[in-house]
């Protein structure tokens, strides 16, 4: 290991510590510098109920003045009444009660233990919007009680059923949910005849509510890998979830769609016309004892056609965070799973061309996915290994010029410009690149975060099971702690101390074939990573750590392999010797540099002579 090398070694140490607060924490400190601009926002902003739910919804209805309500004709039966439409992979249960889903079931996928994954509980929910009742007076469409249809199967599979509410002027509204066989996303759309006398200016604000709540293993993991995300004029954006966070946002431009992410699941309302802008607010319950993620409203505009008889055609999602799921739908939902952001955002194109073509290939194949983890490692070290032996290689040329390097340093003692243009011109003459395993070991960082991004947002690996490890999605545990560890936790993964394990056997190995062992920083400086690793690596996806640990393996192997048989020491020291008497070309660069370095050293070499003098 040369020096260069650590020094790739330490900027890629920077880099994942630098990524990992940054995917962890989000922009907590962007939100301190902000949060004076968002209190001012907020007093200016009308106050919108965020702790709406079945109880308040009813108790609204039941203390609304009667003359607010008098043009409106609503269910005969004046109760509450559920339907329940379902296909291969939902279960939705809808309410006449504003004649909205109630409940949401996820047929094909559980709770981190063992429960029904339940999307949507009635809890928190709501989609509702204002119409006119009478002169100067309105109504929210969740206190009303629509009149359900009977659920109608077409030929095709698809399941149609609608909610209706009339007033006794003849204007009519109608909620229709189309659902289709086998698929997540739910056509909503909302006819109005007469919809010059229910709204105003054809204008429609729309109020959608959606509450996650906790389904995996580690609340404040799952907090920190979900987030609130909107495509607006065009472009995908999302903003960061922070435990005991509130926060809003102002989209003034048209918006396609409003989502609620969690780690492995979604809940999101879109607009096939687009919404003409949109103000969400969300808040994340500092409790974790909720067992609830996040709290999101959303206040959308629409634009209402001209017309009496109108249809605002939208559509609901509530399904799985699945890349080829969400691509199919054609609106950028695929953005939804997070292979790559922040500074490190074009890792996702690593993720798209070649990560996920390779492991959905080996899925197909290969029933553990213990085994594909380990067999695209094996690939992806494969493609580097051309990087991976020349660092090494140029490890070895530098560790063979080492004794005349000490000679270099003895001569020039402590006049450390003048060794260093001697070095770089012994470096030059032998056609030794100081760089060289630098940049390889610098070039392999975009790897590493394409995976830790996949691994976190990959739901294939969702409750699959390898060795000790139940889900390779969450942590392995081998021992939980009676108590927490600061920076550790309060669990003990076997899989994270395997890769500890192994990255010190790498720094140790390193360290025997190191040119320079005279600088304590650099002597000690590969351990510090590797011990680090311990507490960061603790709470991650076993996928990830697993991978690390194979991955290390095979570095071992391959450090051995090359030092032993592939790299002969012999002929490069008689290949370097050689490319010292060839005549040294320097490009125009390299020729400033050295004009440079000859000046500074003229220069140095007269404040000497002034200062002997004196």
């Amino acid at each position: 290991m040369d020096k260069n090398s650590v020094i790739g070694f330490v900027i890629f140490a920077l880099l994942f510590f630098g990524y990992f607060y940054y995917s962890s924490q989000g922009k907590q400190a962007f939100e301190k510098q902000q949060q004076h601009i968002q209190d001012s926002l907020n007093r200016l902003k009308p106050k919108t109920d965020t702790t709406l739910n079945t109880a308040n919804k009813t108790n609204t209805a039941a203390t609304r003045q009667d003359t607010a309500l008098q043009s409106i004709i609503q269910d005969s039966t004046g109760k509450v009444e559920l339907v329940t439409l379902e296909n291969k992979v939902l279960k939705i249960t809808f309410t006449n009660k504003g004649g909205q889903p109630l409940k949401v079931e996820l047929k094909d996928f559980k709770t981190f233990n063992g429960k029904s994954l339940i999307l949507l509980d009635g809890q928190f929910s709501n989609i509702s919007y204002p119409i006119n009742t009478g002169d100067n007076e309105t109504a929210q469409t969740s206190d009303l009680l629509f009149t359900p249809s009977k659920p109608v199967t077409a030929a095709d599979g698809k399941q149609t059923i609608s909610f209706s509410l009339v007033s006794k002027n003849g204007q009519k509204i109608e909620h229709q949910y189309i659902l289709s066989p086998d698929d997540y996303m739910i056509s909503f759309n909302i006819k109005m005849d007469g919809a010059d006398k229910l709204v105003n200016q054809n204008k429609l604000n729309l109020t959608w509510q959606s509450k996650a709540d906790e389904q995996e293993r580690d609340i404040e993991w799952e907090t920190q890998q979900s987030h609130v995300s909107f495509v607006e004029n065009g472009d995908y954006d999302f903003e960061h979830l922070a435990t005991g966070k509130s926060d809003d946002k102002k989209l003034d431009k048209p918006v396609d769609w409003v989502a609620l992410k969690q780690q492995f699941f979604a809940s999101s309302i879109v607009a096939k016309n687009k919404f003409e802008n949109a103000e969400l607010s969300w808040k994340v319950p500092s409790d974790t004892s909720l067992h609830v993620i996040a709290m999101l409203t959303a206040n959308l505009r629409l634009n209402v056609p001209e017309g009496q008889d109108v249809e605002i055609p939208l559509q609901l999602f509530y399904g799985p965070g699945d890349y080829k799921i969400l691509k199919s739908y054609g609106n950028e939902m695929y953005n939804l799973v997070p292979l790559g952001s922040g500074i490190f955002a074009f890792v996702k194109y690593i993720n798209r061309g070649f990560v996920m073509p390779v492991f959905n290939y080996l899925t197909g194949k290969i029933a553990s996915f213990g085994l594909i983890i380990a067999l695209l490692t094996i690939v992806i070290r494969l493609l580097i290994s051309p990087l991976t032996y020349q660092s090494y290689l140029s490890g070895a040329k530098m560790k063979l010029l080492k004794p005349e390097t000490d000679a270099l340093k003895a001569k020039l003692g402590d006049d450390k410009q003048a060794y260093g243009m001697e070095q770089m011109k012994l470096y030059r003459s032998a056609g030794v690149n100081p760089l060289g395993g630098c940049i390889p070991a610098v070039l392999q960082i975009p790897i590493f975060f394409a995976l830790y991004n996949f691994f976190n947002s990959n739901i294939t690996l969702r409750g699959q099971g390898f060795w000790w490890a139940k889900d390779l999605s969450t942590y392995d545990s081998i021992y939980n702690l009676p108590f927490s560890i600061p920076f550790y936790g309060n669990h003990v993964s076997l899989f994270t101390i395997f890769a500890v394990i192994t990255s010190l056997l790498i720094s140790l190995y390193g360290m025997s074939n190191m040119q320079d062992n005279s600088n304590p920083v650099m002597k000690y400086l590969p351990f510090i990573f590797p011990v680090v690793l311990l507490g960061v690596f603790n709470r991650l996806p076993s996928a990830l750590t697993w991978y690390y640990t194979v991955s290390n393996a095979i570095t071992l192997l391959i450090q051995f392999v090359i030092q032993k048989y592939i790299i002969d020491h012999e002929k490069i020291l008689a290949r370097l010797q050689e490319n010292k008497k060839r005549p040294v070309t320097q490009s125009k660069w390299q020729e400033k540099v050295t004009a440079m370095q000859e000046t500074n050293k003229k220069l140095q070499t007269m404040k000497q002579k002034r200062t002997g003098k004196k």
